[in-house]
């Protein structure tokens, strides 16, 4: 039974799409096809924009429907089992860490994706004392991280030396190849490889067309098409000697730009997939439920992410008078989603022949934090200069208000790191946004640098000047609190410097009462020496006070 007759969809998606239907762009796989509900995007305005590119990304969840044209989507039935056999062989190789590899493999975006994917899970086993066992290979190499290499992607033989040199030494292999459009000959030069040696590697092939739109054209120095290697493996599909995992996921919002919803599907699937392989491994039962779950969790993402269409669209609007008005658009970011912003600057040359300076992205600690195999690229040029001391050292000084700054954190980084940052931009320019991501409890401290149930508390406090307060109080209807603050005097004002000194609610108050305003007395108590104060975000999940 499929799994979504079973669970309920988080989001709306859409009705079965014109590109379903028989006949339309037939000559044409499902990545390369235009796509019905974004034909007009070039004349949207931004907000529209926005729920175009909405409405795009929700087909990624949508259900098959049989009676169109019976593509597989992400929770047709196949699809999750496909998930989770490949997740027991992952599972079998973190198992087994010493004689076993994962290898994630892509050109362009699908290689800088492979490098955080590999990473991230890297990251997640150290912290479990558990040996690493990922490791990526990127067309081009390392500079294809930061900068765009298209050539490397055509060489299939290119792509067998890099796989054997990574491989060398391994009894048990699980190599991925993602190609969104079933197209990339480096890719399928590796594939080729696996198959021939089966013994030590089990190839897995990740994109979104099905087989039979596979790139079929003859490839320069080579034997095989990619359609003919695909149709190998998916005849070796039946045995669990290769797999083939491709859902249709419609075509893209902006038409064969297959790193758009290509990467967030290929991003979604693997660390699915992933996160199961470490679930089985420390011995939870992986089921159906628990596969599903997970996948909502992105659904969920969707919902969440868009919820904020009106604050991304007057983000997106500003970006754009930037880069209209011959400015620039830089992304500064931590952790993870430093490279993602690295990731979607570099995409802006080849997609949208943008010049390397136009839009640019910079990533705390540069290439130590970003952990690739090759180490620091910074003396092959300027472009290749990714840290944050390089944008500060190179970059701050010419920035203007003709340019836009984008903040990209999330609140388990140093909050005080963006502020410091923050601080030396405002001086250059008032075009500043920030996008921060908050798990549920955390939260981003603003005015008094306090979480929220300090602040209720406090607040509490001045509203009934009691310093230990009752249970009674603490479960107060809303409205009592209202009705009981109304006959009191400067409750807020009396909250907040108690909040910003860490004093008692009585020497706020005297504090109030010896002050020339309220104003000043706040003023007075946010310059207390010692105290620190934090970026604001223009986006976050968390709430504070």
């Amino acid at each position: 039974m499929r799994g979504t007759r079973k669970y309920k969809h988080v989001i709306d998606t859409p009705d079965p799409g014109k590109w379903e239907l028989a006949g339309y762009e037939e000559s044409l796989p499902i990545s390369e096809k235009s796509n019905p509900i974004t034909r007009e995007l070039d004349k949207a305005d931004p907000n529209t924009l926005v729920q175009l590119l909405r409405d795009c990304d929700a087909e990624i969840f949508q259900e098959e429907d049989e009676t169109i044209i019976n593509y597989q989507r992400l929770y047709s039935e196949s699809i999750l089992k496909t998930v989770a056999d490949i997740a027991k062989k992952v599972q079998q190789i973190i198992e087994n860490p010493e004689d076993g590899l994962v290898v994630l493999s892509g050109c362009g975006t699908s290689g800088r994706l492979a490098v955080l994917l590999a990473n991230s899970f890297n990251r997640l086993m150290r912290g479990l004392h558990q040996i690493p066992c990922y490791t990526y290979i990127i067309a081009g190499g390392d500079r294809s991280i930061v900068t765009a290499q298209e050539a490397p992607e055509d060489n299939p033989a290119r792509g067998q030396e890099e796989l054997q040199k990574v491989c060398e030494g391994k009894k048990k292999v699980v190599f991925i190849g993602i190609s969104c459009s079933l197209s990339a000959p480096f890719i399928a030069g590796q594939l080729d490889f696996c198959m021939k040696n089966l013994d030590v590697f089990l190839p897995v092939l990740v994109g979104f067309n099905p087989v039979s739109m596979a790139r079929n054209d003859r490839i320069e120095g080579w034997t095989s098409t990619f359609r003919q290697v695909a149709e190998q493996m998916q005849n070796l599909h039946n045995t669990q000697q290769a797999f083939v995992l491709n859902p249709a996921v419609g075509p893209e919002g902006v038409c064969g730009s297959s790193r758009m919803k290509g990467g967030s599907a290929t991003k979604i699937l693997l660390e699915t997939l992933f996160l199961v392989a470490h679930k089985a491994s420390s011995k939870v039962e992986v089921t159906e439920k628990c596969l599903l779950e997970i996948l909502r969790t992105y659904e969920r993402a969707h919902k969440v992410t868009y919820s904020h269409s009106k604050k991304i669209a007057a983000l997106l609007k500003q970006s754009a008078t930037s880069l209209q008005k011959k400015g620039h658009l830089y992304i500064l970011g931590w952790g993870t989603l430093g490279l993602v912003g690295i990731m979607d600057a570099v995409e802006c040359v080849p997609s949208y022949n943008a010049d390397w300076h136009d839009v640019r992205g910079f990533i705390n600690g540069g290439y130590h934090i970003l952990e690739n195999q090759e180490g620091e690229l910074t003396p092959l040029g300027a472009e290749f200069a990714i840290s944050h001391e390089n944008f500060v050292t190179s970059v701050l000084s010419a920035v203007s208000e003709m340019d836009t700054v984008v903040f990209l954190f999330t609140l388990d980084d140093e909050v005080t790191e963006v502020e410091k940052l923050l601080e030396l931009v405002k001086e250059k320019t008032s075009n500043i946004h920030a996008i921060c991501h908050a798990t549920a409890g955390q939260y981003l401290p603003r005015l008094t640098g306090h979480p929220q149930t300090r602040c209720t508390e406090t607040l509490l406090q001045s509203i009934y000047g009691e310093q230990t307060l009752t249970e009674q109080i603490r479960n107060a209807e809303t409205s009592q609190n209202l009705k009981a603050a109304a006959s009191r005097d400067k409750v807020l004002p009396t909250a907040i410097v108690s909040l910003l000194r860490n004093c008692s609610v009585a020497e706020a108050k005297t504090r109030l009462e010896s002050s020339e305003s309220i104003r000043a007395a706040i003023e007075s108590s946010l310059n207390v020496p010692g105290r620190k104060r934090v970026a604001e975000s223009a986006e976050t999940t968390g709430r504070s006070r």
